[in-house]
């Protein structure tokens, strides 16, 4: 009972539109009416900029983060490590759900990449750490955040199963879990990327112009 009570809170948790208290509160707008239309970090970025963009994804991790962190509330987790891991587990994805579908915001959200790697990164950061740096990487090389996010989430199961041989077995399944949810949510991303008309974010602008005059 007390378990259901703390991953109904992480739902709530979750449902906190990120995106949206910073489009109203700067912007006066709903970010859910520009762009792709959803309420995450990717869209931010794209129609609000880096710097909003970065302050979105930030609080989504954090919600990820936070609700995962619920475990410490019930002393009977703190010195059992696997039952411990599974909770910690189902409190994130409630999290990551209620960024999905948030109750705060009629059940129109994002797609819960951020609030997904922040739940990683309470479980178990070096992972996180692994998967953030393939996010960063591909995002500068590319300015792709939609393929930066498709490419870290690959990277989880990958480090998971194979580099750090994880033995929880609800862990490995998890892992690969979220990189098939993560590619099948980021279908319309992916055909646009293959057509070439994805957008980019707006950054490393300097970059840009210093290739763009090389051409020239």
């Amino acid at each position: 009972m007390k378990e259901l009570i703390l991953i109904i809170l992480a739902y709530f948790i979750g449902s906190i539109p990120t995106a949206i208290i910073v489009s109203k509160a700067f912007f006066n707008i709903d970010i859910r009416e520009y762009g792709s239309g959803n309420m995450g970090a990717t869209n931010t970025f794209r129609v609000l900029g880096p710097k909003f963009g970065t302050i979105v994804m930030i609080g989504d991790m954090l919600k990820g983060i936070l609700a995962v962190a619920l475990y410490n509330l019930l002393p009977y987790y703190l010195t059992n490590e696997l039952d411990r891991t599974n909770l910690m587990i189902g409190l994130g994805l409630a999290a990551v759900i209620g960024h999905i579908y948030p109750i705060w915001a009629g059940f129109r959200g994002g797609k819960g990449v951020a609030t997904l790697f922040g739940m990683v990164l309470a479980i178990q950061p070096i992972v996180a750490i692994n998967c953030v740096g393939v996010f960063l990487l591909v995002l500068y090389l590319t300015r792709y955040v939609s393929l930066s996010s498709i490419l870290a989430g690959v990277a989880l199961p990958i480090c998971v199963l194979w580099i750090y041989n994880e033995q929880e077995v609800f862990y490995r399944v998890f892992a690969v879990a979220v990189a098939c949810l993560i590619v099948l949510t980021h279908q319309k991303n992916i055909s646009r990327l293959i057509k070439g008309n994805e957008g980019r974010v707006p950054i490393l602008k300097h970059r840009d112009r210093k290739k763009s005059r090389r051409k020239e």
